[in-house]
């Protein structure tokens, strides 16, 4: 169950793919030096290591319990929480004003990683705050800023995210929580389900972001507001103080993820809980997707995480079991590693997790630089970039993630289907990924809807045209002609589907629809195999260059593996997008 950071490939994605030093010529970000990433993520990965990972088993067979009105988590978590806070990880993408470290969110990608790899369920914690601070520091008034932001940059005080009801599920137009205005505040009331660690004992205070509706607005999601609802109503001094009307009805039984505390919370029991309005009435969902988006980006970051997490343990204990003999007729037994199958299972759990890591790296590269780049249409470039592989490094990595975690289990053959072994856990914890922060489903719909038919498929044609401009280098490095030909094959399968979703919504609505989520791994596939293809590039350059020659030759072969057995993928897909959504539509719902 142990976990080593993989800061080098880390670092090669950071500054190879990512453009460390694009991000790092934006303003605010000078000091974001390779030399000080290096460190930052060497610095993370001992916390991950020592500290995190060995919570992970604890957390997995204690859980998080309900004691009275109080939350427990496992043993250890309250120790390994308070390393966490005063190391200043939890603030390490926010301003130095309200006491953040300030670095780009390409570095608070990757430190991410490492936490959710180490321990997952520990990880969430602070994934809900950031997404909160986010929420506040963008729409909050002066006042509420004021009163939260340090306090929950710091680590001080979680936050968390209230969206569903028992009756609502992801549809969000059917939330019933009520907001009564009452003097300089309002009075919630209602009951909120799946609240990541809506109660804890880790931190004197926490900040629930509550969707709820006013008396006058209208339905649909266009009449939800978003309050501030504090478990402690905050005194004159800005301390905790009063028990605020929130309650924690129940925990969770869930399938993984054991020491995350997912609450059942009840406002309003006893005449309201104190909420505080975020922004103007009716725009909550607006302010709330603010969160969203960065906890899906996230959520993707976790799939990447929890396959890496499998993938190590299977690698070394793929090392250490000794079964069957060698095919080259020696008499002598050997380590599992040395079968061509297990092989094959290792190099599809590597290069898909590589592929993915460079995916969500430059996602969040383009979100760094859609902020602060002080060119107002290089800004909407990547803005565009930014959120059309929002939904795919969301859907597909966490698809992706869990078919890794599947692997996992299948290389220790029957020892992985005993608990004892850990590779189970990881397969559990990862199956929540694809279904919280929106579904591969509605990621799909996402993705075809909002961010390709909205905009007449201008970014994603703009992405299409930059990958075969990427694709046409490789017809100049030796030994790489075959990463072209499949690539090549890939991104004419993506283009080909992207011209029949734009084309085919006039013909039937539904059909866009039908073919979203083959339509997202397409997406996910190919990009991911653009990415293998640059680093393909990158690496052979570098070859004899007097670095880890070894290390270059396995970005190679990891390329050159996922274009021969994963990027033909995509023509499987291309297919299911443009002849397999008419049949989806004639299933008999009857």
């Amino acid at each position: 169950m142990s976990y080593i950071a993989p800061t080098k490939d880390m670092e090669f994605v950071i500054n190879e793919l990512a453009d460390l030093n694009g991000v790092t010529a934006l303003p605010g970000f000078s000091d974001a030096t390779p030399d000080l990433v290096s460190a930052v993520l060497e610095e993370a990965g001992k916390l991950a290591s020592e500290v995190l990972a060995p919570l992970n088993r604890i957390g997995d067979e204690q859980g998080s319990k309900l004691e009275g009105d109080i939350v427990k988590t496992p043993d250890g978590w309250k120790e390994a929480y308070e390393q966490f806070i005063s190391g200043g990880w939890n603030g390490l993408a926010f301003s130095p004003d309200l006491g953040g470290q300030g670095l780009p969110w390409l570095v608070s990608t990757a430190v991410q990683e490492m936490w959710h790899a180490a321990n997952m369920s520990f990880g969430l914690c602070p994934l809900l705050t950031q997404g909160a601070i986010e929420a506040i520091e963008l729409h909050g008034s002066d006042e509420l800023k004021a009163a939260y932001l340090e306090k929950m940059v710091s680590g001080e005080w979680t936050g968390t995210m209230n969206l569903t009801e028992p009756q609502a599920g992801s549809d969000l137009s059917a939330v019933r929580a009520k907001a009564e205005p009452n003097g300089d505040h309002f009075l919630i009331s209602g009951q909120k389900i799946f609240i990541t660690y809506g109660d804890h004992e880790l931190t004197e205070n926490i900040i629930h972001l509550v969707l709820a509706r006013t008396p006058d607005a209208p339905e649909g999601t266009k009449g939800i507001s978003l309050f501030i609802v504090p478990k402690h109503i905050l005194n004159a001094d800005g301390t905790p103080g009063e028990r605020n009307d929130v309650r924690t009805v129940s925990l969770e039984h869930k399938l993984g993820i054991h020491a995350s505390p997912t609450a059942v919370l009840s406002y309003g029991d006893n005449g309201g809980a104190e909420g505080y309005l975020v922004g103007e009435e009716n725009r909550g969902l607006v302010y709330m997707f603010t969160m969203m988006n960065l906890a899906r980006h996230a959520v993707g970051v976790e799939g990447i995480a929890i396959a890496e997490r499998a993938y190590q343990q299977a690698l070394n204990f793929s090392k250490e079991r000794v079964q069957g003999r060698a095919l080259d007729g020696s008499a002598e037994r050997v380590t599992i590693i040395h079968h061509p199958d297990v092989q094959r299972m290792l190099m599809t759990m590597r290069s898909q997790i590589e592929a993915m890591r460079a995916v969500a790296y430059l996602s969040a590269s383009a979100f760094d630089k859609s902020l602060h780049h002080p060119d107002e249409e290089e800004r909407k470039r990547q803005q565009g970039l930014m959120e059309l592989l929002t939904p795919i490094v969301k859907g597909w990595s966490t698809e992706v993630g869990n078919d890794v975690a599947y692997l996992g289990v299948q290389v220790h053959g029957g020892m992985g289907f005993i608990e004892e072994t850990g590779a189970a856990q990881h397969s559990r914890d990862a199956r929540i990924t694809t279904i919280y922060e929106g579904t591969t489903g509605i990621q799909a719909g996402d993705l075809v809807g909002r961010k390709v038919l909205r905009d007449g498929g201008a970014v994603a044609r703009a992405v299409i045209a930059q990958m075969r401009a990427d694709c046409q280098a490789l017809s100049g490095t030796d030994g790489l002609n075959s990463n072209k030909q499949s690539l090549e094959q890939g991104i004419g399968a993506l283009e080909k589907s992207t011209e029949w979703i734009l084309q085919s919504v006039s013909d039937d609505p539904e059909l866009p629809a039908a073919a979203a989520s083959p339509y997202l791994q397409l997406w996910g596939t190919v990009v991911g195999g653009w990415q293998l293809a640059r680093a393909s590039m990158i690496a052979s350059d570098k070859l004899g260059s007097g670095g880890d020659d070894n290390f270059y030759k396995a970005k190679i072969n990891s390329a050159r593996f996922y274009a021969a057995n994963i990027l033909p993928q995509a023509l499987a897909f291309e297919i299911a997008v443009t002849e397999g959504s008419q049949t989806v539509l004639e299933f008999d719902t009857a």
